[in-house]
């Protein structure tokens, strides 16, 4: 099996070299766990270090802010945007809350999405984040309609994906909707019970990854993963 290295350091060893090419991984956690520095590290590792193009596709937050968050890390980004090794990109649903509407410019902004792919020659996909889809859906069973649609067409852009998600942060809720973990590839979990952090892969297909708790920290690198040292269940709260 092919794997895509993510370069964040102590991670890859937990999951048997790196993520099962091809596949859609969920990040998961609670607010300041780490979930965008990670994602946005997967993207820049992946043309800094291993010369593979990546987008970046922002749901919610202004890209502005996700450059400002790369800069804060040293992360020289004009020199891949020049290269043609990441691009970034927010995703545009508009205001209305029809669901035909939604559906619709989901669709489209999908077709952009995969343009940009094959311009770039892209094969890496963050999405930033698909928790956002409930401000267009108060119904559950609708959003959780949606994000199956939704995860089912990026799988069609043969990138590695890796979706980030809110949740509260409790040690065993994996996703906002309480559907994302079952239609994903794998699940990496991220908490942070001040002052510490750590990280948990719930699941990764083909892969015989730790199942244990891993602390990690936020440094000047980004992330970094201390995959021999383990924390217990019982001190995430």
């Amino acid at each position: 099996m092919n794997r895509v290295k993510t370069g964040v350091e102590g991670l890859d060893e937990l999951i048997e070299g790196g993520i099962p090419e091809g596949s859609s991984v969920l990040v998961a956690g609670g607010s300041g766990t780490g979930k965008t520095i990670l994602a946005t590290q997967y993207i820049y590792n992946g043309g800094k270090i291993y010369g593979e193009p990546g987008i970046y596709v922002s749901i919610e937050t202004n890209l502005k802010n996700i450059i400002w968050n790369m800069q804060n890390f040293n992360w020289d980004i004009r020199e891949l945007q020049e290269n043609n090794l990441m691009k970034t990109y927010r995703l545009n649903l508009g205001q209305t809350k029809k669901r035909e509407s939604v559906e619709d410019r989901i669709d489209e902004e999908l077709n952009v999405i995969s343009q940009m792919v094959k311009e770039l020659g892209a094969k890496r996909l963050v999405i930033d984040s698909v928790s956002a889809f409930g401000v267009w859906f108060e119904n559950t069973g609708l959003i959780r309609n949606l994000l199956f649609q939704f995860v089912d067409r990026l799988k069609n852009l043969d990138c590695t994906t890796l979706l980030t998600t809110e949740t509260t942060g409790a040690r065993r809720q994996f996703s906002a909707f309480g559907v994302e973990e079952f239609i994903v590839d794998g699940v990496i979990a991220l908490y942070f019970t001040p002052p510490h952090r750590s990280v948990f892969v719930r699941k990764m297909r083909g892969t015989d990854h730790s199942k244990t708790i891993h602390p990690f920290n936020i440094t000047e690198k980004g992330v970094v993963i201390n995959a021999t040292d383990r924390v217990l269940w019982e001190s995430i709260k």
